[in-house]
């Protein structure tokens, strides 16, 4: 491929991406509009409210809640189980996150520091590059215990991830292996925390 392909082909990769923050932007707004980010039962009666798209819907919201790091994901993550049941909820909430993994992670890559300081605060993003400092080989460690975690920034840390030398392999690898434990985990204790608390209590 000669140096005037691959200059046409970058291009367009560039558009492809702005394309795709525009989309998740606008997607993001819609659904916070309508509730849907906020709200449990709002977001299940729009999933709902199309049976045949409604696995799609799903996923494209927990794309959105991951490629835009400032909407929180616990409600969609839970939300899955409970529409879908066990199965499928954690099928959907897997291919949605991983999806978006993988767009927030390039998207970093493309725009550098600046989009990562867009959602990181200046004091997380330098406490993270501090454990960059250690060494790569060590913040690939890191990066890969935290991801196993189900309460770790996990949106964060790929962007962080982003402006380091982890191979994309290395990315890929640790978020199709380490994310199954954490979605499970998370899922069951925001379904299930309650009463087990109350349980504990009483």
């Amino acid at each position: 491929m000669n140096e005037k392909v691959l200059k046409i082909v970058h291009r367009l990769f560039n558009v492809v991406s702005i394309l795709g923050i525009i989309g998740c932007l606008i997607g993001g707004y819609y659904l916070y509009r309508i509730g849907a980010l906020h709200d449990q039962k709002a977001l299940s009666e729009l999933i709902l409210a199309h049976y045949f798209l409604g696995p799609f819907i799903f996923i494209g919201v927990q794309i959105v809640q991951v490629v835009i790091p400032i909407i929180p994901g616990g409600l969609s993550t839970a939300a899955g189980v409970m529409i879908f049941g066990p199965y499928k909820g954690f099928l959907y909430n897997y291919i949605g996150i991983v999806i978006g993994s993988i767009i927030l992670f390039h998207l970093g890559r493309v725009y550098g520091v600046a989009l990562a300081k867009t959602f990181i605060k200046e004091k997380h993003y330098n406490k993270y590059m501090t454990w960059v400092n250690k060494g790569q080989g060590k913040y690939n460690l890191i990066f890969f215990i935290a991801i196993l975690l189900p309460v770790a920034p996990d949106d964060a840390l790929v962007l962080i991830s982003s402006q380091t030398k982890m191979s994309f392999r290395f990315f890929l690898f640790t978020i199709f292996i380490g994310k199954p434990l954490p979605i499970y985990l998370y899922s069951y204790l925001l379904i299930h925390g309650g009463g087990f608390l109350a349980d504990l209590l009483t």
